[in-house]
């Protein structure tokens, strides 16, 4: 399977985005006490929704494209 060059960069955006938000997310429950934990939900939502949105998004800029006739098969 042959990746666009969106999706390598996506993937590449993706890994990035997944280890920060879970260092953040590990930092969040190390230093809180268990009652605070609840602080980490929010990162952890944010850590799958954004790529997922941003593939979303990269999809329907590629189909577009490709209707407007732009993009080469």
């Amino acid at each position: 399977m042959k990746l666009k060059l969106w999706q390598k960069l996506w993937l590449l955006f993706a890994v990035i985005w997944l280890v920060v938000s879970g260092l953040n997310i590990g930092t969040i429950l190390a230093f809180a006490d268990e009652s605070e934990w609840g602080k980490a939900v929010r990162p952890a939502i944010l850590a799958f929704a954004v790529p997922a949105l941003l593939y979303v998004i990269g999809l329907g800029w590629q189909a577009w494209k490709r209707r407007s006739g732009s993009e080469p098969e």
